[in-house]
């Protein structure tokens, strides 16, 4: 299979590689393992904004799934609901107690 040419941005720059959502699961599990262990409340943008993490390949559906795949694995659990500055209500999260205990992924 033949790489295929990357066009660069008008500055001139070149666009990095795109990452695949399994790539992106696995760079920032790490800070949702971090938050779980901690055992407080939070929202998923407020660890993308706190610890600056890159966005998915499909930013709009991709941070919810993620949230649900930790969920799946034992790591994260539903807590409540929040707003966002434009009203949305979303999701908040804590770590499961395996996770608290250091005892989940």
């Amino acid at each position: 299979m033949t790489a295929v040419p990357v066009q660069p941005a008008l500055d001139g720059t070149i666009p990095p590689p795109a990452t695949d959502y399994e790539t992106w699961l696995e760079e920032i599990r790490p800070a949702f393992a971090e938050a779980a262990r901690s055992g407080r409340e939070f929202a998923c943008w407020h660890i993308k904004v706190d610890r600056k993490l890159p966005d998915p390949p499909k930013p709009k559906t991709q941070w919810g799934s993620a949230m649900h795949h930790f969920a799946n694995e034992g790591l994260l659990e539903p807590a409540s609901f929040t707003t966002t500055r434009d009203g949305s209500a979303v999701r908040t999260w804590r770590g499961t107690r395996a996770a608290r205990q250091g005892r989940a992924a």
